[in-house]
């Protein structure tokens, strides 16, 4: 791998993270699964497209997006985990 791709690494594990955390919501809140994959293929594209044409403005503020997108995965967990108790604590009564 080179040198110029490593710095995006961590992007790729953390962005999975956040498909895996996303999908998890969607199963909680018992959604379409096909509507779910459309919209996540959407959001992908939109993501591809962003990424493609906009890396080179938005390397100066890599410092704040990484912060942010490691924020919203954060808090998309934590907000998994806590709609996922209600469910957790029927199943033991």
């Amino acid at each position: 791998m080179t040198s110029d791709l490593k710095q995006f690494m961590g992007l790729l594990i953390f962005g999975n993270i956040e498909n895996l955390i996303l999908a998890a919501q969607g199963v909680a809140a018992h959604v379409n699964p096909v509507g779910l994959a459309i919209l996540s293929l959407i959001a992908v594209c939109c993501w591809l497209l962003i990424g493609t044409f906009g890396t080179k403005v938005a390397m100066k503020y890599a410092r704040y997006i990484n912060f942010i997108g490691g924020l919203a995965i954060f808090i998309l967990g934590l907000q998994a985990m806590l709609e996922s108790i209600p469910g957790m604590l029927a199943f033991f009564h």
